[in-house]
């Protein structure tokens, strides 16, 4: 199996279809409860409902999902009778095969109950119809390319004496995600030079996105957080909370954090922690959802950067 234990939970669906095709007398008889073994469409409805409960017990490679929902309706033609079945689900990973697996079950019961008196049935398709809820459904298209800079916050780092790697860990997502990576520094945690970089990517350079990563612990050197405090317009509790959330399931430690998230001008600021497993479970809980929030930045116009307040033009 597949591992997913990074993927966030978010709410999922899909819907699909199967088609079993039989001879119009089958169908009178079975509108009349002239069959041998009873009406088959509760059968089917209930066996198709069983199978999208257990559809990691037939196909090995799906994982046990908690089903919230299961329908299923019968379109019933002049040859043909349509199974059409949804599946809904609160977790990691997609319910396709539930809903697809639940159509087939359908229309197999159907057969079985039926075959004794038409032996032309065949069913012809078993197709997913559609499906919500991954991460295809959070990416958004620009007019033009998102830029970002990623930034790192360490002593060690900027005086040479250790190699980074958390920053190369969001600049590589941050790429993988559409986003062009303008600019990529190394700063020792210096409370002033913080705010002055920070705001010069935001006020000069009018960048999209700038991703921090370091100074959010409890050392006396950790000042990320208070260095941007006053930098925000408007913060973003939400994002934060998010972090530490997907964190706190994976770790006992993300409490800890200090990571904060806010806005200046149209300029996202999101810091993370210094280590790779903070910074890749803080990307994990918020991208690419966070990328929606530049539809919202530039719903009053067009997505270009209006200058800021404090900034003379």
């Amino acid at each position: 199996m597949i591992d997913i234990s990074a993927k966030p939970t978010t709410l999922r669906s899909a819907t699909a279809t199967a088609v079993l095709t039989l001879r119009p007398e089958t169908l009178r008889r079975m509108r009349e409860g002239d069959l041998p073994k009873g009406d088959p469409l509760p059968v089917a409805r209930v066996a198709a409902i069983q199978a999208m409960k257990r559809t990691s017990d037939i196909i090995p490679y799906c994982h046990p999902l908690p089903v919230e929902h299961a329908s299923v309706a019968f379109d019933i033609g002049d040859d043909r009778i349509v199974v059409h079945t949804g599946v809904t689900a609160i977790y990691r990973t997609g319910v396709e095969m539930e809903a697809m697996t639940g159509a087939a079950v359908a229309v197999l019961t159907l057969y079985d109950m039926m075959k004794m008196v038409d032996e032309s049935m065949a069913i012809e398709a078993v197709r997913l119809e559609g499906k919500r809820g991954g991460k295809s459904d959070q990416r958004d298209h620009y007019e033009r390319p998102l830029r970002a800079a990623v930034l790192v916050m360490s002593d060690s780092i900027a005086a040479g004496t250790k190699s980074d790697a958390s920053g190369v860990i969001i600049r590589n997502r941050l790429e993988s995600l559409g986003v062009e990576v303008a600019v990529y520094d190394v700063i020792p945690d210096e409370r002033a030079q913080i705010y002055e970089t920070v705001r010069g990517y935001a006020d000069d350079m009018r960048l999209d996105l700038v991703v921090t990563t370091g100074g959010t612990g409890f050392s006396p050197r950790d000042c990320t957080p208070e260095a941007l405090e006053d930098l925000y317009d408007r913060q973003l509790p939400g994002v934060a909370e998010a972090m530490r959330a997907h964190g706190q399931a994976r770790t006992p430690y993300s409490m800890l954090s200090r990571a904060t998230a806010g806005i200046r001008g149209q300029t996202l600021i999101l810091t993370l922690p210094g280590s790779r497993r903070g910074v890749r479970e803080g990307l994990e809980a918020v991208f690419p959802g966070l990328l929606h929030s530049f539809r919202m930045l530039w719903m009053e116009g067009s997505p270009v950067h209006e200058a800021h307040p404090e900034v003379s033009t």
